[in-house]
């Protein structure tokens, strides 16, 4: 059991939220993803991928091996915030670059809202520590449910898996 609570965590790390969040608005919303084509909602991925996922991994793994924070998965609440700090700069320059194409404008709000929750999550912080996991899928969550309360392409039935899966991600 230890070992899929594990797989989960890895699988549905916080830095992937957000490529995980725009792969699958583009895949359940034909609203965002109607004139884009699937090579550029590709490069968009790609883009937000390293922006929001490679870029704090490697500056995690900066600060690891510098000793300034005891271990990958930051278990201690003080050493959080130079690394919430660093990915919610990330995630501005992800913001900048989308801004550069024309895009639906929903799609912004859904990386304005991951830029919110991580910038909520940071302050946080500063006082308790909370679970960057239950952040990132709720946020998933919301995103998807602001889409079907938007456009109405999702099904609230497919929100089902999405809020099993949170609730097993919490266990």
């Amino acid at each position: 059991m230890r070992f899929l609570a594990h797989a989960l965590s890895i699988l549905l790390h916080p830095l992937l939220m957000p490529v995980i969040t725009l792969c699958l608005a583009f895949t359940l919303d034909p609203h965002l993803s109607y004139f884009i084509e699937p090579r550029s909602q590709l490069i968009i991925l790609v883009m937000v991928g390293v922006m929001t996922v490679v870029f704090p991994l490697m500056s995690i793994a900066l600060l690891w091996r510098s000793g300034l924070v005891s271990g990958p998965t930051l278990p201690i609440r003080e050493e959080r915030t130079a690394p919430y700090v660093m990915t919610l700069f990330y995630h501005g320059m992800a913001y900048y670059l989308l801004r550069r194409n024309e895009l639906e404008p929903t799609t912004f709000s859904l990386v304005i809202g991951g830029m919110v929750a991580l910038l909520a999550t940071l302050l946080i912080n500063l006082r308790w520590k909370i679970s960057a996991h239950m952040v990132g899928i709720g946020g998933l969550i919301g995103a998807l449910t602001s889409l079907l309360l938007q456009h109405g392409t999702i099904a609230p039935m497919e929100l089902a898996p999405f809020i099993l899966v949170a609730g097993a991600l919490g266990t």
